[in-house]
């Protein structure tokens, strides 16, 4: 069986979250990024807004919060998110299984795209 079989990132239905992480930086954006958060919680009741991340974690190499929503919603949300990210890099991923690939192949950016600490997910893909 092979990996995209395995994980089922060759059928685009089988994908029922994607991620949003918004970057921020805490000294000079940090208002920005509020501001984002809370309109996406006024106008996406369904997405779950996740922890503010000041310190780097996983393979993020600035301060984040992600924001995760159903796949229903991805037709409205990604173009809000275009429109409205206040200048902000936002890094959007399904969630297949595959951490490696969802932070990489499989990721779409808006605004700049920033480097990645893949490496993390490399104790996850020898077990696989």
């Amino acid at each position: 069986m092979s990996e995209n079989q395995r994980t089922g990132a060759s059928n685009p239905a089988s994908i029922a979250e994607y991620h949003a992480h918004v970057y921020y930086d805490p000294q000079t954006t940090r208002e920005r990024a509020e501001q984002l958060r809370a309109r996406v919680a006024a106008e996406f009741p369904h997405a779950k807004l996740g922890r503010w991340h000041d310190e780097l974690v996983g393979p993020h190499t600035q301060s984040m919060y992600q924001i995760a929503f159903p796949a229903s919603e991805l037709a409205a949300f990604l173009p809000w998110l275009m429109l409205n990210r206040n200048g902000l890099s936002i890094l959007l991923h399904p969630e297949t299984g595959d951490d490696y690939r969802d932070h990489s192949a499989h990721a779409a950016w808006l605004g700049a795209v920033l480097p990645l600490q893949l490496d993390v997910f490399s104790a996850q893909r020898s077990q696989d």
